[in-house]
């Protein structure tokens, strides 16, 4: 089933993931990072991807544009775009597609700037490798797409290092750089981190606009379930290396089908619930080297049966573009009990 029907998104795919698998070989064995994932991507949405710390979401981000680092490698899986699995190009067009036609936006903007070059220079230099612009042409385009993204003063910025920046001026940057080539996807690996409130939602409103004004489509990788419920169409849940639910926003927070998703949604607080009880997840998650062979989530799973430690669930429909990975109608035992949904 194609979690998307229903929804008020283009049905174009510009980004198709299928079976993508990316392992570490590390000395206390293989960690399988992302394990299966596949998910589509469609024109002109925004598509959020959550989850616990280490679960895979920054791993599935980074592999698309095969970014992972030693001694990382992906395994298995196909990223269709354009017509073309973007694992198997060669160095060369891959290098066509960064940037260009598919903007990163990086977890830390610090790190990703480099300290020895203007952010003019940075800015500057994705123009003139890939449209072979002048110098002159690729500053002006520069300057207004630093100011497009709320740079003060922006020709005189385009001179200053990044040291010079604060923190939601740097992540301001770093969307300026995805977005100097006009790309039809935008991955924005965790772009709110360590942002305060203020910055934070000046950030979130700069992606919005990204989508209405150029009809670009955005991955969303965050661990702030805040933030995917007020700027996604869709959000996928993900648990150790896999995708366990994928549903609507609006169905995701209201009718939750996988046992992992309502923990979360109990975990975090709520203003339309102020006096709602937030109770943490219990347990830890699973080493990924050495995953149990049933539901990776079995050990937390207040909803568990026997069959759930030795028989992974699939990922398949549980309603109208909803599907979940768990062999339990948790719905039906919530409504036994007498009980709500988060």
């Amino acid at each position: 089933m194609d979690s998307s029907e229903g929804l008020n998104v283009n049905h174009e795919p510009v980004l198709t993931i299928e079976d993508l698998r990316t392992h570490f070989f590390t000395d206390s064995g293989v960690v399988r990072a992302v394990d299966g994932v596949s998910l589509t991507l469609f024109a002109g949405e925004t598509l959020g991807i959550v989850g616990e710390s280490g679960c895979g979401k920054s791993a599935t981000c980074l592999s698309i544009l095969n970014l992972i680092p030693e001694p990382g490698r992906i395994v298995g899986g196909r990223v269709q775009f354009d017509g073309r699995n973007l694992l198997e190009l060669p160095p060369r067009d891959l290098r066509d597609v960064r940037g260009r036609r598919i903007g990163m936006v990086f977890q830390d903007p610090m790190s990703s700037l480099n300290p020895f070059l203007t952010i003019g220079e940075q800015l500057m230099e994705p123009l003139l490798v890939h449209e072979r612009i002048g110098r002159a042409e690729a500053r002006r385009r520069a300057v207004r797409m630093l100011e497009d993204v709320g740079i003060p003063d922006a020709p005189s910025r385009m001179k200053d290092y990044p040291h010079r920046f604060s923190g939601g001026m740097r992540q301001r940057v770093m969307i300026a750089m995805s977005l100097i080539g006009n790309p039809q996807v935008v991955l924005a690996d965790e772009p709110t981190t360590a942002l305060d409130a203020t910055i934070q939602a000046q950030v979130l409103d700069l992606f919005r606009r990204i989508r209405e004004e150029r009809g670009a489509a955005i991955l969303m990788v965050t661990h702030n379930l805040g933030v995917v419920a007020g700027i996604a169409d869709r959000v996928a849940v993900m648990y150790a290396g896999r995708i366990v639910e994928i549903a609507s926003t609006d169905d995701l927070f209201s009718r939750p089908r996988h046992p992992y998703t309502v923990a979360l949604l109990k975990s975090v607080p709520r203003l339309d619930e102020p006096d709602r009880e937030v109770a943490p997840i219990a347990g830890t998650p699973p080493d990924l080297a050495a995953l149990p062979p049933g539901c990776a989530f079995y050990d937390r799973c207040s909803f568990r049966e026997p069959r759930c430690r030795e028989n992974a669930p699939p990922l398949e429909a549980v309603g109208e573009a909803h599907m979940a990975r768990c062999w339990v109608d948790i719905r039906s035992v919530i409504a036994a009990k007498g009980g709500e949904q988060p």
